[in-house]
């Protein structure tokens, strides 16, 4: 049993790419919690340590060896580090968030540059304006999507993801160390039924919508930050973070789980980066939201 255990578990981490999408995505759904597979491992060890079993303990050894080829350089310290010209925040509040001032509490305190906050309603647009705006007095908003910064904000457009209404927006911020293009967006959520499986066909839509903008950006410093339904490594989700790299996995520290906030079980608030680097990420106490917020350090000069 606990060999069937270790293979089947290795054939899931090592083949995920090969599992079929049809029916039900269950190849996304695998990715979506790949890392979680990790808690084969202590049951691996228990039942090697309970039988007195040598193979047991190879497939335990075996299973550990792959898990960390895929997951180790997450866990890993010593990445990022230095100083950062710019700090940036992204947050889906949850709409009609019950407690702003506890929100805005926890994003203050996090002393960003730059805020990307999701699922605004209008009631809420204009609640974390009066929060924000003494500390950032340059704003942008479109639809349910909104920016606030320190430093100006300038040709400020919705970007049109397929969905129907405004959940995307895009900008460019005038820091000291140059101009930067900075993207928020809310992607098509995803659902998962008996009937349907692992439903994300609209979330799909708007990646590929807003990868191809992203793809066409003409200045060379990107800044992507939202909340995508899914994570860096579903497939689903290639056509936005080609050519992007993801600031947690480049200047964080563990797997950066976001969601749901009261157990986070998996990272799809994301802060993708192309031509800077990160030199800390993190994800930061929750808020009243069913998301947690997560902030990036970054290196504009590089």
């Amino acid at each position: 049993m606990p060999a069937l255990l270790a293979l089947l578990a290795i054939a899931a981490m090592l083949g995920h790419k090969h599992v079929p999408n049809s029916p039900g995505n269950l190849g996304s759904l695998l990715e979506t919690f790949l890392p979680w597979l990790g808690l084969s491992i202590p049951l691996l060890a228990a039942a090697a340590l309970w039988r007195r079993s040598a193979t047991a303990a190879l497939a335990a050894a075996l299973t550990t060896v792959v898990w960390l080829g895929l997951f180790g350089h997450l866990v890993v310290p010593g990445k990022g580090g230095g100083d950062h010209d710019l700090r940036v925040l992204t947050h889906n509040i949850g709409a009609s968030n019950p407690d702003p001032d506890g929100t805005a509490a926890v994003l203050l305190a996090a002393e960003p540059d730059i805020i990307a906050l999701q699922e605004l309603t209008d009631d809420d647009l204009a609640t974390f304006g009066r929060l924000l705006r003494a500390r950032y007095p340059h704003h942008i908003d479109s639809g349910t999507v909104a920016l606030w910064s320190r430093h100006p904000l300038r040709a400020g457009e919705q970007v049109d993801i397929g969905i129907g209404w405004p959940r995307a927006l895009r900008a460019e911020a005038q820091t000291p160390a140059g101009p930067v293009a900075v993207y928020v967006a809310h992607l098509a959520s995803v659902r998962v039924s008996p009937g349907e499986g692992f439903s994300s066909a609209r979330r799909n839509t708007t990646v590929t919508q807003l990868g191809e903008r992203i793809a066409a950006e003409k200045l060379a410093r990107v800044i992507v930050m939202g909340d995508f339904n899914g994570t860096a490594y579903d497939r689903e989700l290639a056509p936005l973070t080609y050519g992007l790299t993801s600031a947690h996995a480049e200047g964080g520290w563990g797997f950066g789980f976001s969601w749901p906030a009261g157990f986070p079980m998996a990272r799809i608030d994301h802060i993708l980066i192309r031509g800077v680097t990160a030199t800390d990420a993190r994800v930061l106490p929750a808020t009243a939201s069913d998301h947690r917020p997560v902030a990036a350090d970054l290196k504009l000069a590089r």
